[in-house]
């Protein structure tokens, strides 16, 4: 099994490309189709034909599931902060506050193993 602190490592170079990869694109989309960014024509653009669908459709589904899921699992494990993960989504990415949250959970969980009070979190 992979010890939380490697996996809060690739937690973190998976959130540092999900901050990356889709920013440059929106700059390339603002710049291709600007001036700014028009969120309509871009919405437009992700679902112009079938697979830009299915993408799209994906992203929306996954995302919404494990948003739910980040806002329960942050209750539980009473972890701070998690209005930094839900903005980012949207002002970042979800690519990015998917991994960010990962990271922090895997933290969350070193702390609470380290007092010994993770037993009482998981019952």
């Amino acid at each position: 099994m992979i010890s939380r602190h490697y996996l809060s490592i690739l937690y973190f170079f998976f959130a540092i490309a999900g901050a990356i990869l889709p920013t440059l694109s929106n700059i390339e989309f603002a710049k291709n189709y600007g001036p700014g960014f028009d969120v309509v024509h871009f919405v437009e653009l992700a679902n112009i034909n079938p697979a830009a669908q299915s993408l799209s459709r994906d992203l929306i589904i996954g995302a919404g599931a494990i948003t739910f899921w980040i806002i329960s699992e942050a209750r539980r494990l009473r972890m701070k902060n998690l209005w930094i993960v839900l903005i980012s989504t949207f002002l970042i990415a979800f690519a990015f506050a998917a991994p960010l949250f990962l990271l922090l959970r895997e933290r969350r969980l070193i702390e609470l193993e380290n007092k010994g009070s993770l037993i009482d979190i998981i019952d």
